[in-house]
């Protein structure tokens, strides 16, 4: 762990004056527009078999704003027009380095509306947060503290699809330090009757936030449906309600995994989970609105930054690691193993086992063998004393 304070996103909500939202909506549309105009240009070169880095993409955005079709680009802060030059290219490198799809283009109705100011196009002083081309500060509802003495590096402004603005403020926070060390471990095993199966025998139960507002936001949809298609006024309120809906059921779920992480972050020095593949598993028709209920990858994104920053380490187990079917007592393993049967007894030495929490304290094992070891996790043989644990070589794709 390196000593240098943990950069730290801190979000608020604020509410605009009449002002402010209109100023803050034409710099979304002119964020918009340059990363479109940006990324069109950049792909047209590419056809070419040209290269067009940011210096080059900087150069046009000065050309654009002298021409008269596109004058209204010097109306707002030029600061977040070229923090969208300088996002765009750090999307072209993550896909050169094959880490993502390329670029999108944004669009008005789909994309977040976000600005990004950097230290030059905004002021804080005494609590007062101040954006170019604004007379006055922003009215923002501080929630909880910053830290003493922090002083924003950048600062983002975005409107969700709820119609709610919100303010980042990028600082440092020296407060967040590794905790002492422990010895402390966890296996975690994660599901749909109940998030979370820890090898301690607890079991954290699913709040099934999707399902309280089920039928709330049903109902929503069917008048969303009713609307006529287009950008008119009822349409725009119509889709407006259903996305209220949809924030509360999001705010209330990242709000029970942080408190749910942060317990389990503070509590344990290992934490062990099972490497799912969450993308392929909501392809399940039947199980598709469950799976996206519990969240299972926030979870993990979660559990893997908080780790970092408090010193803890998280192992993801094989997915194919037989936890499930393993006998925690002796090391059997079961022939078979249908989601139907949640308590099952080993053939081998007479155990029985709760599906879930035998599961979790498998998980628990191999992540401390992978530890202490640095071996990789292989599925073992039925009879016990198979062959132990190696490391698992990395697949050599052809590109």
């Amino acid at each position: 762990m390196t000593s240098s304070p943990v950069k730290r996103a801190f979000k608020y909500r604020f509410h605009p004056t009449d002002a402010q939202a209109s100023e803050l909506s034409r710099t979304f549309g002119c964020v918009r527009k340059v990363y479109n105009m940006a990324l069109a240009a950049r792909t047209e070169a590419w056809a070419r078999q040209e290269r067009v880095n940011y210096n080059a993409t900087s150069a046009m955005l000065t050309a654009w704003k002298k021409t008269d079709e596109l004058a209204y680009l010097n109306a707002v802060s030029s600061v977040p027009l070229q923090q969208a030059l300088r996002h765009l290219q750090s999307a072209f490198v993550g896909f050169f380095a094959k880490r993502a799809a390329y670029p999108r283009f944004k669009s008005r109705k789909r994309s977040r509306k976000s600005a990004e100011y950097t230290t030059s196009a905004f002021r804080f002083r005494d609590g007062l947060l101040t954006l170019a081309k604004m007379a006055e500060p922003l009215d923002i509802v501080w929630s909880r503290p910053l830290p003493e003495k922090a002083t924003p590096s950048t600062v983002t402004v975005s409107q969700d699809s709820a119609g709610r603005w919100f303010v980042s403020l990028l600082c440092d926070d020296p407060s967040v330090k590794p905790l002492p060390a422990s010895d402390a471990g966890i296996g975690i095993d994660v599901g749909l009757d109940h998030l979370l199966t820890l090898s301690t025998g607890e079991k954290v139960a699913n709040p099934r936030h999707e399902r309280r507002d089920r039928a709330r936001l049903a109902r929503a949809q069917r008048e969303l449906c009713r609307k006529a298609k287009g950008d008119g006024a009822n349409r725009r309120k119509a889709r407006r309600k259903v996305a209220k809906i949809h924030a509360r059921i999001a705010d209330r779920r990242r709000d029970h995994l942080h408190k749910l992480t942060t317990r389990l972050v503070r509590d344990n020095q290992t934490l062990v989970i099972e490497d799912l593949t969450v993308r392929n598993m909501v392809k399940n028709r039947s199980l598709a609105r469950a799976i996206s209920d519990v969240a299972w990858a926030e979870f993990r994104g979660l559990l893997e930054y908080k780790a970092a920053w408090y010193g803890r380490e998280v192992i993801a187990v094989d997915r194919f690691f037989p936890s499930s079917r393993l006998c925690s007592h002796c090391g059997a393993l079961a022939e078979r193993m249908p989601l139907s049967v949640r308590i099952w007894t080993c053939e081998s030495c007479g155990s029985t086992h709760d599906r879930d929490v035998n599961a979790a304290k498998n998980l628990l094992a191999a992540g401390l063998a992978v530890s202490v070891c640095g071996a990789g996790v292989r599925p073992q043989r039925r009879i016990p004393g198979g062959p132990p644990a190696r490391k698992q070589k990395p697949s050599q794709r052809k590109p």
